[in-house]
């Protein structure tokens, strides 16, 4: 896999287009310090290019309703790939975990589970449990404070920049 070039602008234009994705094209040609049309075409390319994925609006859902988010734990019973598949398989239809990432060390998953209460999260626990889809062990984590959840990605950071041409 081939990966695409960044320079410094393109990365201010990540940078500033995550933090605003309803940025003016010509406000964000403005704070990365080139003309609108180049901006535009380097904002195009990053988007054919699969880098910007989607803009998306962050919400306040606390603000609506009670919500109880839940780290947990998983465990296999089974380490075959069709284990792993069936499991997969199942936790991307559930609109309550919001994230699942397999981890290597002592579990095989970590789900976040955003829940209306603890009676909603083990209700979605049992279900999950009684469908059989290899769940040997689980342990849960209730967030009691948020201190930070940053969907800001640190991109200067992490990414190797050429300079531009």
């Amino acid at each position: 896999m081939t990966s695409l070039k960044l320079d410094p602008i393109d990365i201010r234009i990540l940078d500033e287009i995550q933090r605003e994705g309803r940025i003016t094209k010509l406000a964000l040609a403005e704070r990365v310090g080139i003309s609108p049309t180049p901006c535009w075409t380097r904002l195009r390319r990053l988007e054919k290019a699969g880098i910007i994925s989607g803009y998306h609006a962050r919400l306040a859902l606390r603000l609506v309703t009670p919500v109880t988010t839940v780290l947990m734990e998983v465990t296999l019973g089974a380490h075959r790939q069709a284990d792993f598949d069936r499991f997969e398989r199942a936790i991307k239809t559930i609109p309550e975990v919001v994230a699942c990432w397999s981890v290597g060390g002592g579990v095989d998953y970590v789900l976040k589970v955003m829940a209306r209460d603890i009676d909603c999260y083990q209700r979605l626990v049992d279900n999950l449990l009684q469908r059989e889809i290899g769940i040997d062990r689980y342990f849960t984590y209730i967030v009691t404070k948020t201190v930070k959840d940053d969907v800001v990605l640190p991109v200067a950071e992490l990414v190797t920049t050429t300079t531009p041409d």
